[in-house]
């Protein structure tokens, strides 16, 4: 079953340094209905004007990670982490028993465009630890490269939770399809672009709830770039 949300009924965040769309209940962004997907708790999609950015924060017992797709995000955090974050790079932090961060955008002039997004980490209470790789186009064309996962399979990230998330690039004739476990869930992000899911054509911005599928299928894509969470079937985030 596919449940899908349109870009247009996300929730809206405005500062006169950010442009903000969020995909679950957030900070301005008020909505019961809309708190969560199995263990992802935010997907937040954020333009950051030049100069702009998010001040020291702290997060505990969180996944939290980024993925940058235009500009430049500057990192800082309290593990001694400092690194400048740029298109097809992935950032994942697992917080732990604590950390504090800031993310800016590095440039003064330009606009950083990425995802941020945290999960419910499946074991409370680790180190704090922090990884950082780029995933180059090539390995995303025409297939889900497998960006995050438990085991750092496949030269993925590591993080503290029973998920897998994938990347991908669809244009033309180029198609993937990704088998699920007969006990699990998905969530799909369309980042930009268009493509069909299962034979469902999805746009920039819109996101879909899978329950009760047994493989994914994109094809027919124009332009298109995609986010998949292979998830455990948990209709709500632990709290």
């Amino acid at each position: 079953m596919l449940e899908i949300r349109r870009s247009e009924d996300r929730g809206v965040g405005k500062l006169d340094w950010l442009d903000a769309r969020f995909t679950f209940q957030f900070g301005p962004y008020k909505n019961p209905d809309q708190v969560g997907f199995s263990d992802l708790r935010l997907l937040n999609d954020d333009r950051v004007k030049g100069g702009g950015g998010f001040t020291t924060h702290e997060h505990k017992d969180t996944e939290v990670f980024s993925y940058v797709l235009a500009g430049a995000l500057e990192h800082k955090d309290s593990m001694g982490e400092g690194s400048v974050v740029r298109p097809g790079e992935v950032i994942a932090m697992s917080a732990g028993t604590g950390i504090t961060h800031s993310e800016f955008n590095h440039s003064k002039t330009e606009e950083v465009h990425f995802l941020q997004i945290w999960m419910v980490p499946g074991q409370r209470g680790v180190a704090p630890c922090y990884g950082q790789k780029h995933f180059p186009d090539v390995e995303k064309r025409g297939t889900l490269r497998l960006v995050i996962s438990p085991d750092g399979a496949d030269g993925s990230l590591s993080f503290h939770q029973n998920t897998r998330i994938y990347a991908g690039l669809f244009d033309g004739p180029e198609r993937a399809e990704l088998a699920l476990g007969a006990a699990r869930y998905a969530y799909v992000h369309v980042i930009r672009g268009r493509v069909s899911l299962n034979g469902t054509p999805l746009s920039d911005g819109d996101g879909v709830r899978v329950r009760h599928e047994r493989s994914l299928t994109f094809s027919d894509g124009h332009d298109a770039e995609v986010l998949v969470f292979d998830l455990r079937p948990n209709e709500l985030p632990e709290t």
